[in-house]
């Protein structure tokens, strides 16, 4: 069964699949917990939810054995055209949940023609999930400096989990790190995030800041141009340098997308808002955010 699942992520376009025997994480639970006393959270309330959870899958899916993790690299083909504002690249083209989600219900639905019994669910960033040291256990990369997964094809990947009650033969964790000294991500970070160890102060991030942060500014609140997201410290890894496009035509951005200039992005309409950004993960921050952004960043270049 185990090739078989294989085979047909391959079949449904995934770039890697790996998976995991289901444990409990007390080792990265405790850094977890830390890292939520350290405050390094920010408002992200939600995080600080369903500790247990987060240590123990099992609870997720009753009888959970496997943890199939799969990967779906996003770089994209083409660029925007804005010059002044910044948008980070995984947002350029349709929300990822839903691309991903589905290829994960149809690998299910696979999985039920050879075992009818199988029980599982599918999760794509939106449960209490440590889905990157979840795909290191599944053989798929190591957690670079920026906290981010790495492969050997760089970073950008979105990362995907399937959770089954199904007994299969499991992928050994990567066990290396491959960042060796580098330092480019943590010393390029424009707001000095970067802890050094893989962990982030998000209060200081510049994707935490123009996605996840209520409210107004800091008037010496610097974004760095960025109106939502923040792509630096990928820019800059070595890794990256081995990034292929994408094959999936869904996360390159639309016509329109790709027309987009500093002029109207600045005067756009919630309407118009709505009508660009309706399936794309921008519709997170909201018009109000993302004009909050922009201004912020006038404001600051005044």
């Amino acid at each position: 069964m185990t090739n078989r699942i294989k085979q047909e992520c391959k079949q449904l376009g995934f770039d890697g699949c790996g998976i995991a025997r289901i444990e409990t994480l007390s080792e990265e639970m405790e850094r977890y917990k830390q890292w939520l006393e350290a405050g390094y959270n920010g408002e992200m309330a939600y995080l600080e939810r369903y500790t247990e959870l987060r240590a123990d899958p099992s609870k997720l899916v009753p009888g959970a054995k496997s943890m199939i993790v799969v990967l779906l690299n996003y770089y994209p083909k083409e660029r925007l055209r804005l010059k002044r504002y910044k948008i980070s690249s995984y947002a350029w083209g349709i929300d990822y949940h839903r691309v991903i989600k589905r290829k994960l219900w149809d690998l299910y639905s696979f999985i039920k023609k050879f075992e009818p019994l199988t029980e599982g669910r599918a999760f794509v960033d939106s449960a209490p999930v440590l889905e990157r040291e979840w795909a290191r256990r599944a053989g798929l990369g190591w957690i670079g400096k920026n906290g981010l997964l790495l492969t050997k094809r760089g970073s950008y990947n979105f990362i995907g989990e399937l959770i089954i009650n199904l007994e299969l033969v499991y992928d050994k964790p990567f066990e290396k790190n491959y960042c060796g000294s580098c330092r480019r991500c943590i010393d390029s970070c424009p707001t000095g995030a970067l802890l050094g160890n893989g962990l982030m102060d998000a209060r200081k991030c510049l994707s935490y800041l123009t996605i996840e942060k209520r409210g107004e500014f800091e008037p010496e609140t610097n974004l760095h141009n960025w109106a939502f997201g923040c792509d630096v410290c990928q820019q800059v890894c070595p890794w990256n340098n081995r990034a292929r496009p994408t094959h999936v035509e869904e996360f390159n951005p639309s016509d329109e997308m790709k027309q987009l200039t500093d002029e109207r992005l600045e005067s756009l309409s919630k309407a118009e808002f709505k009508h660009l950004f309706k399936q794309t993960p921008i519709m997170r921050t909201g018009y109000k955010g993302l004009m909050r952004n922009i201004k912020q960043i006038k404001r600051f270049e005044q």
